[in-house]
């Protein structure tokens, strides 16, 4: 543990005992330290049964899906715990579009915890899906550092976060079908010019969705001499 890390927890324990969590979904008090409950966490559907490539929820754990198996997407495993439904859904709302820091924390929590359980393989690097400038100056911030930076730090791992760069503005990807969100993103993701790479990386997001966002990152890293990119996300869609 580092001392920012060491002091960041001394902050937080201090923090409820001075205020005792509050569940953010129910409003009732918060279990183990963390502004949820336990009901509310078991409210969580968990993405058990899933593509291994993909992450898309299956009717029954098989390997792949047929997507992916009718078409290999540049990425090569995908690990989310979650699923995209309410009321997780409420929480990355409340986080991504509200600044509500205390929601990305529990996210940030709830995950890390199905990440400790059962860790997906460790890549060399953890790079967060990058935002266009303008999109992070209107937000103040990118959630999906945000919610990387706790996994760096408890695997150890580097968080270089100008390597992975988003080159040019898009419309957002919500309200759009699976195959406007590729287009929408085609040519969006490049990387930094000289930048050294490792071998393995994983791409670090909120949510996937269509897998479109991870597919373009994915491409843009194997592209410049990646040889494996993984995708982890806090959440899958299951549709």
């Amino acid at each position: 543990m580092n001392a920012r890390t060491a002091v960041d927890g001394w902050l937080q324990r201090l923090g409820f005992a001075l205020l005792p969590a509050r569940c953010l979904l129910c409003g009732g008090a918060g279990a183990a330290r963390r502004d949820l409950c336990s009901a509310c966490l078991a409210d969580l559907a968990r993405n058990t049964a899933a593509c291994a490539c993909c992450g898309l929820p299956l009717p029954q754990s098989r390997p792949w899906c047929g997507r992916c198996l009718r078409r290999r997407p540049a990425f090569t495993a995908t690990w989310a715990p979650f699923l995209y439904q309410p009321p997780l859904a409420g929480l990355v709302t409340r986080f991504k579009f509200a600044g509500d820091l205390a929601a990305g924390r529990v996210l940030a929590e709830i995950a890390l915890e199905a990440w400790r359980a059962a860790p997906p393989a460790l890549p060399a690097a953890l790079l967060p899906v990058p935002l266009h400038p303008d999109r992070l100056r209107e937000r103040g911030y990118n959630q999906a550092l945000e919610l990387a930076r706790p996994f760096a730090a408890a695997a150890g791992l580097p968080l270089p976060v100008d390597l992975l760069q988003r080159l040019r503005p898009a419309p957002a990807q919500s309200g759009l079908g699976a195959l406007a969100r590729r287009r929408n993103l085609r040519g969006a993701f490049g990387l930094r010019a000289g930048a050294a790479l490792p071998a393995h990386v994983a791409v670090f997001d909120d949510v996937m969705t269509t897998g479109a966002t991870a597919q373009e990152c994915a491409l843009a890293l194997r592209r410049a001499g990646v040889g494996r990119v993984d995708i982890w996300a806090v959440a899958r869609s299951p549709v």
